[in-house]
């Protein structure tokens, strides 16, 4: 018969069940990190879809998007906050991706732009395939 311990129960070294339980169940923080890296890009990939294919705009409102999108980028600042290099690299790709998207709003029939969304889309859509893989790599050991 398995007993369930008691709230705030002390093992012999005096430390408290809830905190072990708590380290057992925590993400180490490499994978919170992937996860981020990985949310980030999936939401640059979804903005660049929201200007090219008018189905994938009306599945979510904007603002909505927006939110979720602006929340990500924050965490990803407060993540990599410790890390110049890596937070400027991922706020360059953010403006470089977000102007492309504006630039084919403003210009929505203009082949050229059109097919640099595409090409950029490609582009997301490798990194985050391969930051899933990774993912997964890091979730099974």
């Amino acid at each position: 018969m398995i007993r369930k311990m008691p709230s705030g129960a002390l093992r012999a070294d005096g430390q408290r069940m809830e905190e072990i339980m708590s380290e057992k169940n925590a993400v180490p923080l490499h994978i919170q990190t992937t996860e981020i890296y990985l949310r980030f890009y999936v939401f640059l990939g979804k903005c660049l879809d929201r200007c090219l294919d008018e189905s994938e705009k009306a599945s979510v409102p904007e603002q909505e998007f927006q939110r979720h999108f602006q929340e990500t980028r924050t965490q990803v600042g407060e993540r990599f906050a410790s890390n110049q290099r890596v937070k400027d690299k991922l706020e360059q790709e953010y403006e470089r991706v977000t102007q492309k998207a504006m630039s084919f709003t403003k210009n929505p029939n203009n082949e050229t732009i059109r097919k640099e969304l595409s090409q950029e889309r490609e582009l997301l859509k490798i990194k985050a395939l391969t930051l899933s893989d990774l993912l997964a790599v890091f979730r099974s050991t």
